[in-house]
């Protein structure tokens, strides 16, 4: 049963390090392609969007809260830029399967 067990794990292990060699050989994808595929944004928006929506709610109410004790410690703009700005940012500003914030390539060729 023991070496059942150290079997089992030893196995475990050896794919679990296989995954990681093959998700470090992939790593920085996203700037290679400027264009993210439907998978990224169906995940995007089903599971990422709402769950940052819900933290930047939640940011937005701990910043309220926290008000009087940041004013008082003098950084208020501290606070609203990691508790409310940053989430809205990546919330609102980010197009639908990137990984970075901002506006995508189109929309700032549109812009200029």
């Amino acid at each position: 049963m023991r070496l059942l067990r150290h079997t089992t794990a030893l196995i475990a292990g050896l794919m679990l390090a296989g995954s990681v060699a093959a998700a470090d050989q992939s790593f920085g994808y996203q700037e290679e392609v400027n264009n993210p595929g439907i998978f990224a944004m169906v995940g995007d928006l089903i599971i990422a969007r709402p769950l940052l929506l819900g933290v930047t709610a939640l940011g937005t109410a701990a910043f309220v809260v926290s008000l009087p004790f940041t004013a008082l410690a003098g950084n208020t703009a501290e606070a609203g830029q990691e508790l409310v700005v940053r989430p809205g940012r990546e919330t609102f500003m980010r197009c639908l399967g990137c990984t970075k914030s901002g506006y995508g390539r189109k929309q700032q060729d549109e812009r200029f």
